[in-house]
């Protein structure tokens, strides 16, 4: 009885967006991808059936992109992790910029805007291969500078979390 009205909910949710049992399944599947559904519902409260359905419906909608390993840098032989601010002349986002995936060491670049035109987030195995990748970075038409922000630490990763403060968006903080 709890799967078939599940998926009544599930259906009717469906147009109108995610719902808080969904936020506490991400929640649950970020904190740890590989535990069971049986392991989920016992946290979210509902079958295991019902939440394997939620599962499948979240990888359709694109709300869960993909389950991977998170690695550590360090033990792979990259225990420098930067950030680097690109500034080109004209937009930043150019087909030789966006080329920049390629390398393994180059983790996420970013569009921004302010003082920046991209960030991007790279892990390095040296201060040679941060400044070999500096170098690629320059020889690409239209970069004009970088600024390089190496971490001593990292304090908090973690992926992007399904749950929200509701008390971001009020005005109360403003004083």
């Amino acid at each position: 009885m709890v799967e078939k009205t599940e998926s009544i909910r599930t259906s009717a949710r469906s147009a109108r967006g995610m719902d808080a049992l969904d936020r506490r399944i991400l929640g649950a599947l970020s904190q740890d991808a590989t535990q069971s559904y049986a392991a989920i519902s016992e946290q979210v409260g509902l079958s295991a059936p019902a939440v394997h359905e939620r599962v499948k419906r979240l990888r359709a909608s694109g709300a869960i992109k993909a389950t991977v390993a998170q690695i550590d840098g360090a033990q792979v032989g990259k225990p420098i992790l930067a950030f680097i601010h690109v500034d080109t002349i004209g937009w930043g986002k150019t087909r030789e910029i966006m080329a920049l995936e390629q390398f393994p060491e180059v983790e996420e670049i970013h569009s921004t805007t302010g003082d920046t035109c991209l960030i991007m987030k790279v892990r390095v195995a040296s201060p040679q291969a941060l400044e070999g990748l500096l170098s690629k970075v320059y020889d690409i038409e239209g970069v004009r500078g970088t600024s390089t922000y190496l971490t001593l630490s990292t304090v908090l990763e973690r992926t992007a979390q399904a749950d929200v403060t509701a008390d971001l968006e009020s005005v109360s903080y403003l004083r």
